[in-house]
């Protein structure tokens, strides 16, 4: 039978509200927690992440670098009390580029980056006085450099990475960064909050009572009989969902959902670096078609995007085991808004533009034009806010509580986000960056000022 009553029901069983159920139960001592979604934990969008982390973002404010920084130190907290269970490890984010125009964008990314905590920048230009670069291990986070190593000496670039374009003139490798195991990390998490008595309800969430101001209780949807919890507390964690959980509660919350795919393949060939972090090319390109390819393409009218200036940011990394021959590919070329629907549906030349477009970063890459080993695609929805940071804290009923609009970096926040919203439920004392994420956030008007000229990408 299902429970009647609960402390605290949150809404989203994916990372944020497993994470969420995670530092109330197994942290704070609260008993009674449920966690409610209609779908298995971790399934609508989690288990579809690159599943990277990283220290590495822009202003204004260190409220990003201080938050992933704490979201980074529980990783390792987790991964060291597991066994690394989850395989966390710091290959590091390599950031590269061929234009020279770039190396002042670099420069002043890896500077702003070490102001607002990120680490030091080590430069690397081939001068005997330098520090040395060291490679970054193919497993493990301990005892690893933090920062940044800037390198524009082109023979110290191909030593290293030899599977660069030859035309790469400089490199940023930012080493708080890694990949891990979603999946492992939040069933890890979960198993952890059950073991403290946190429950899991296979419901969808029809309603959300309020009486006099306050969250009185959550109606379910059960068969055709919608069932009451008795709740004096409501998280909303429903990730590409939020904006309609949030309507629950009365709350407008200025979110809005991009589509994102991303790509995995056999790389049959072995041409694709086995030992490599994330890899991002930070030039914007033309796809490499040859001659009767831009005629066959010009042909077909609906088909003219694929021959215009594609952004920066195709990114891949390795995935699996060191004997796996699994590769990751993304590319965030189209960020128009969108409403969430389910199944989702992919551009079907998404494949070969992120093929393309990473070939101009891995030249080995091109032997796979024309006959592209079977791809599987999935993705999901990363649901954001205007300036891209997450809303973590009170809503105005009276008893809510929001934590979602973790966009691109939901799995590498989670651990921090979850702990800083079951701060503000328990009344406990809040970190330096909690206001940044705030609703109420939006009706100061010296943030409105901020937004006015806002830019957070995240990459270079």
């Amino acid at each position: 039978m299902k429970p009647s009553s609960a402390e605290i029901v949150i809404c989203g069983a994916g990372i944020a509200g497993i994470s969420t159920a995670y530092h109330l139960a197994v942290k704070e001592g609260v008993q009674d927690v449920i966690l409610i979604d209609e779908r298995p934990p971790l399934s609508l969008t989690s288990d579809k992440s690159t599943e990277c982390y990283r220290n590495w973002w822009p202003g204004p404010g260190n409220a990003m670098v201080s938050m992933t920084n704490r979201s980074i130190d529980i990783l390792e907290d987790l991964a060291l009390e597991s066994g690394n269970i989850f395989h966390m490890n710091r290959r590091g984010y390599l950031f590269a580029s061929a234009n020279p125009q770039r190396l002042n964008d670099f420069k002043n990314h890896a500077e702003e980056a070490a102001a607002l905590g990120a680490g030091p920048v080590r430069y690397h230009t081939g001068h005997s006085d330098e520090p040395e670069y060291h490679p970054a291990p193919e497993s493990g986070y301990e005892d690893q450099p933090v920062g940044s190593d800037l390198i524009t000496d082109t023979d110290l670039i191909q030593k290293h990475f030899p599977y660069l374009s030859e035309e790469t003139i400089a490199v940023v490798h930012a080493r708080r960064c890694g990949f891990f195991s979603a999946q492992q990390l939040g069933m890890y998490m979960l198993d952890r909050a059950r073991e403290r008595g946190v429950r899991v309800l296979e419901s969808r969430v029809e309603s959300v009572e309020v009486i006099n101001g306050k969250v009185a209780g959550v109606r379910l949807a059960s068969g055709e009989v919608p069932e009451k919890i008795t709740a004096s507390n409501f998280v909303n964690a429903a990730g590409p969902f939020l904006k309609m959980v949030g309507e629950m509660v009365g709350a407008d919350l200025p979110v809005f959902s991009e589509l994102h795919a991303k790509i995995s393949i056999k790389d049959s060939l072995g041409v694709f670096p086995r030992d490599a972090g994330l890899l991002i090319w930070s030039d914007p390109q033309f796809l490499p078609w040859t001659k009767d390819e831009r005629s066959l393409i010009n042909r077909e009218g609906d088909l003219d995007y694929m021959l215009r200036e594609f952004p920066h940011g195709v990114h891949a990394r390795p995935d699996g085991p060191p004997e796996s021959p699994i590769v990751l590919l993304l590319w965030t070329y189209d960020v128009d808004p969108v409403e969430p629907e389910f199944p989702l549906k992919f551009d079907p030349h998404y494949p070969e533009i992120v093929l393309r477009g990473l070939a101009t970063m891995i030249p080995e890459m091109k032997k796979y034009f024309g006959k592209m080993p079977k791809p599987y695609v999935d993705g999901g929805y990363y649901t954001k806010t205007q300036e891209n940071r997450p809303l973590i804290g009170p809503l105005p009923v009276q008893g809510s509580w929001v934590i979602g609009a973790l966009s691109g970096f939901g799995l590498m926040s989670a651990p921090a986000c979850g702990e800083l919203l079951a701060a503000h439920i328990i009344g406990k004392e809040l970190p330096d960056y909690a206001p940044w994420f705030l609703l109420e956030r939006y009706q100061e008007p010296a943030y409105q000022d901020l937004l006015l000229e806002w830019s957070d990408t995240g990459q270079i």
